[in-house]
C-alpha cells in the first residue's frame, strides 16, 4: 500500500508568528479555549506590502495599539518589536506583495472563570500573498454592488473604529450580494444612511463633491489616504452622513480597502452608476493612491537579505 506524501508548505504560502515562534502559516494555531476564538474577543489590524515595501506601517501599528486600549488589552511588545515581527514574517516568506495581519486575542481564562481580567492577552501575526477584494477585470471595469437589507451593527453596541471580528452582519450581506448577482454589499444603518461593507469603506461623487460616511464605520487606512489625497488635489471632500438615496443618485461610487486600494463601482442594485464606466475622479485617485506607495514618507522597505 502506498503512503500519501504531502509537500511541506513553501515559505511563500505564508509565515506566521504564534507563541513567540515563526511557523508556516498552515501550521499556525491558537488555543481553542482562547476568548478570541470562543467569544470574538479580539482586535486586529492589516497592513499591506507592495513591491517590497510596507505602506503606512507605523500608522497601522498605532491604530492597533489604540484598538487594544479600547478593549482594555495590552501586550509585552513595543511598537518597534511588533514592526520587527511583521518585517520578519514578510522576510521569511519572501513575498514582495503581501497581506500582513497582526492580532491580539484576550487569551485563555483560568478554568471556571468568566473574568476577562484574568486572561493573558496573546499576540499573533502572519504574512501571506496579497489579498484582493475583486479580480483585475472587476477592478478595471467596475464592481457590482447592492445596498443590503441587513443593517450594520450600531456603533452604540460595538465601536466600529476598533477593528473586530464581529462580521456576521457583513457576512449576511455578502450572501445577499451573491444571491442578487452582485459582488459586494454595503450595509445601511437604522436611519437609512450608508455605513460600510465587508472590509471596505464607501465614497460617492456628486456634482464634483466627494463624500464618505462619518458614522458607524471603521476608519480605514485607505479611506484616510484618499481623504488626504483629495485635499492635496484641492478636491472638495465631505465626511458626513451619506443617505442610501444619495448613494443611488451618485455620479461616481468607489470603495477603498487595504485589499484593493481604490475600486470603482459601476453597478448598484442592478442599475448603472453614471455612464457605466469608472469615473474621472475615481481614476485619478486610484492612480494617485498607487503612486503614493513609492514615496519614502509613507512606505518602509523590507530587507530580505537579513
Amino acid at each position: 500500500m502506498s503512503i500519501a506524501r504531502f509537500a511541506a508548505p513553501a515559505p511563500s504560502d505564508g509565515i506566521a508568528f504564534v507563541g513567540g515562534q515563526y511557523v508556516p502559516l498552515a501550521e499556525a494555531c491558537i488555543a481553542i479555549t482562547d476568548r478570541g476564538f470562543v467569544r470574538s474577543d479580539a482586535t486586529y489590524d492589516v497592513v499591506h506590502v507592495w513591491k517590497g515595501r510596507f505602506f503606512r506601517l507605523s500608522d497601522h501599528i498605532e491604530r492597533f495599539h489604540a484598538s487594544m486600549a479600547g478593549l482594555r488589552m495590552s501586550l509585552p511588545y513595543s511598537r518597534k518589536e511588533i514592526a520587527d515581527i511583521l518585517h520578519e514574517c514578510v522576510r521569511r516568506s519572501g513575498l514582495r506583495d503581501a497581506y500582513v495581519q497582526m492580532t491580539c486575542t484576550r487569551g485563555v481564562p483560568p478554568l471556571g472563570s468568566r473574568d476577562p481580567r484574568e486572561c493573558e492577552n496573546q499576540f499573533s501575526a502572519f504574512a501571506q500573498r496579497f489579498v484582493w477584494i475583486a479580480n483585475e477585470q472587476q477592478r478595471r471595469e467596475g464592481l457590482s454592488m447592492i445596498v443590503s437589507s441587513h443593517q450594520r451593527i450600531p456603533p452604540e453596541a460595538i465601536d466600529p473604529r476598533i477593528k473586530n471580528f464581529h462580521w456576521l452582519d457583513l457576512t449576511m450581506g455578502i450572501f445577499e450580494a451573491y444571491d442578487r448577482g452582485a459582488l459586494v454589499a454595503v450595509l445601511p444603518d437604522r436611519d437609512g444612511n450608508v455605513t460600510e461593507g465587508a472590509g471596505f469603506n464607501v465614497f460617492i461623487v456628486k456634482n464634483g463633491v466627494l463624500a464618505t460616511p462619518d458614522h458607524g464605520v471603521f476608519e480605514g487606512m485607505t479611506r484616510r489616504t484618499v481623504i488626504e489625497l483629495a485635499e492635496e488635489l484641492q478636491q472638495p471632500v465631505e465626511v458626513r452622513p451619506v443617505s442610501t438615496a444619495e448613494l443611488r443618485a451618485a455620479n461616481e461610487i468607489f470603495l477603498t480597502s487595504t485589499a484593493g486600494g481604490v475600486m470603482p463601482v459601476t453597478t448598484l442594485d442592478g442599475k448603472t452608476v453614471g455612464d457605466g464606466q469608472p469615473g474621472p475622479l475615481t481614476r485619478r485617485l486610484h492612480d494617485f493612491y498607487w503612486q503614493r506607495h513609492d514615496e519614502l514618507l509613507l512606505s518602509t522597505p523590507i530587507d530580505y537579505a537579513i
